[in-house]
């Protein structure tokens, strides 16, 4: 972007500079915003456990319904990298303000929707504008706050970032058993209202720069659009439809090739292109971006994972699982302070390793798994995956932005955000294929001995014949399909163990890799603290 890339005098504007006092307005304006990103991130997954509900209220079909997550999804993976560019453009008191009143008509929209193609496209309206305020709220954490207030800021953007997803199931759950489904939506109208009206008149942290927007590359955003919409649909739908063996994958995968070269070419060779990628030439940010990716992986893998068991094999319904998933959320609560303490007095990379040893261990724990697993054996596992993601996430916040200059924080944030979904997104793909994969392998395997000649099992078939028969049902039919029933439960529990196992060794690995990056120093980065 050479001079093109600069910003110009009226950007950022009454940064801080030396001064460690934060206007008292600046503070309740990210306080605002903050809460707006919080809606953003949990409207992701509070649909989650109310899809059934949603889709008797809609007369939907099983394979239409899936679309009440995924065009939202495909809609705000767009917008998070878009952001950066939009704000510096209108800036980010336009840009915020706008987007949160958008998600909030786009929520009131979903709550009046009568059809299920009513209901998509309001989810991808209200995905896309609330993706506009994801990176703004890390871009203002690190621009309006000085290095000092970072063991406080960052835990707060931090724990909404891991908390709102992992509680949304939990909140979803609990409105649509006590109100309606409509409600997952209409709640968000009143703290959307507020949220509006204060970051409209409060944020004031930069200007914009309307003349960026004659060279706004319009092929940029459309290729990007286009790679980054057909790679989250084929990573959501790609397992259901069998991947490569369905048409619409294959179409999906050539969009995203094709989407990739024209986006990066566009990215490299126009002179104010749509994402700057520059970001990543500065090490701690690219390491900080791939563990954000990862942590992506562990924070919508478990709590896609851990409902899903529950489900399956303890046949919790929603609300059950709500609370049960509720332990880690509570974690994370608690442990923010430490983190924000901790992140003050200990090396960044120390806190990683820490993190990341902790989560290692909760999933190991997890490699123990039985069909009786219930909540308190649950306990222990959600409990180091709360405290582990809140002592990763702050740290890596902190490598990752808190070395970038002012000017290149906007587009990094929408980067370093995008990681994290886009690490969900692969991450929950190679779940699904894991789980339906290694489940048909270890139903095989397991059936090979549940037959006529191991004596265990003859024994085990003639019991429960018998003792449906002596109910007056037809006892041999009813074992057979009782025995396949339980070698298929062990199947699933053997597969969710594969899982657990394979993230134990990804997170043992990220120990290591925590010291191939460099320790920030302090007073470097976007709050103005050099």
């Amino acid at each position: 972007m050479a001079a093109t890339a600069q910003p110009t005098a009226g950007a950022f504007a009454g940064a801080p500079a030396h001064a460690d006092k934060v206007p008292v307005r600046r503070v309740i304006a990210f306080f605002a915003m903050v809460f707006g990103m919080f809606m953003s991130i949990l409207d992701i997954q509070i649909v989650s456990a109310s899809l059934s509900e949603i889709q008797a209220g809609l007369g939907a079909g099983a394979d239409e319904i899936a679309w009440v997550q995924t065009s939202y999804l495909i809609a705000e993976v767009i917008m998070i990298p878009l952001s950066g560019t939009l704000a510096r453009i209108v800036s980010t008191r336009v840009l915020f303000s706008f987007s949160a009143a958008g998600f909030t008509i786009a929520s009131a929209l979903a709550a009046t929707a009568t059809n299920i193609d009513q209901m998509i496209v309001y989810r991808a309206i209200q995905g896309f504008i609330g993706g506009g305020m994801i990176p703004s709220v890390f871009a203002a954490a690190f621009t309006i706050f000085p290095p000092s207030k970072r063991s406080v800021v960052s835990p707060m953007i931090g724990l909404v970032a891991t908390l709102a997803p992992t509680i949304g199931p939990t909140v979803g759950g609990y409105l649509s058993h006590a109100f309606s489904w409509h409600w997952l939506f209409l709640v968000n109208i009143i703290p959307g209202i507020i949220v509006t009206v204060l970051t409209f008149n409060l944020i004031d942290f930069d200007k914009p720069e309307f003349g960026l927007m004659k060279r706004f590359d319009w092929w940029g955003l459309i290729s990007m659009a286009v790679f980054l919409g057909s790679l989250e649909y084929v990573l959501e739908e790609g397992n259901n439809k069998d991947w490569f063996s369905d048409e619409h994958i294959v179409l999906g995968s050539v969009a995203v090739a094709i989407g990739a070269i024209v986006f990066f070419w566009r990215a490299f060779k126009v002179p104010f292109p749509v994402v700057d990628l520059r970001a990543f030439a500065n090490r701690n940010f690219a390491f900080g971006s791939v563990f954000s990716f990862v942590m992506g992986i562990g924070l919508y893998g478990l709590t896609y994972l851990y409902p899903l068991y529950l489900g399956r094999i303890r046949g919790y319904d929603s609300l059950m699982i709500g609370e049960t998933m509720f332990v880690s959320g509570l974690a994370m609560f608690c442990t923010a302070p430490i983190a924000g303490m901790m992140s003050s007095r200990l090396d960044p990379r120390v806190m990683m390793m820490m993190g990341f040893g902790g989560f290692a261990l909760g999933t190991w724990s997890m490699t123990q798994l039985t069909a009786d697993w219930d909540f308190y054996e649950l306990l222990v596992p959600q409990i180091l995956r709360g405290v582990s993601l809140m002592i990763c996430m702050v740290p890596i916040n902190n490598v990752a932005l808190g070395t970038l200059p002012p000017d290149r924080i906007r587009n990094a944030s929408g980067l370093f955000n995008l990681t994290r979904n886009l690490g969900g997104a692969v991450g929950l793909a190679v779940i699904n294929t894991i789980l339906t994969q290694r489940s048909q392998e270890h139903y095989l395997r397991l059936s090979e001995h549940v037959q006529w000649g191991n004596p265990v099992a003859v024994e085990q078939l003639r019991n429960m014949a018998s003792n449906f028969s002596a109910h007056g049902l037809d006892g041999p039919t009813i074992a057979i399909k009782q025995m396949a029933g339980m070698v298929q439960q062990q199947a699933y529990i053997l597969s969710f163990i594969d899982i657990f196992l394979l993230l134990t060794v990804l997170f043992g690995s990220l120990v290591v890799c925590a010291f191939a990056i460099s320790k920030p120093q302090s007073g470097v980065g976007g709050g103005g603290g050099h």
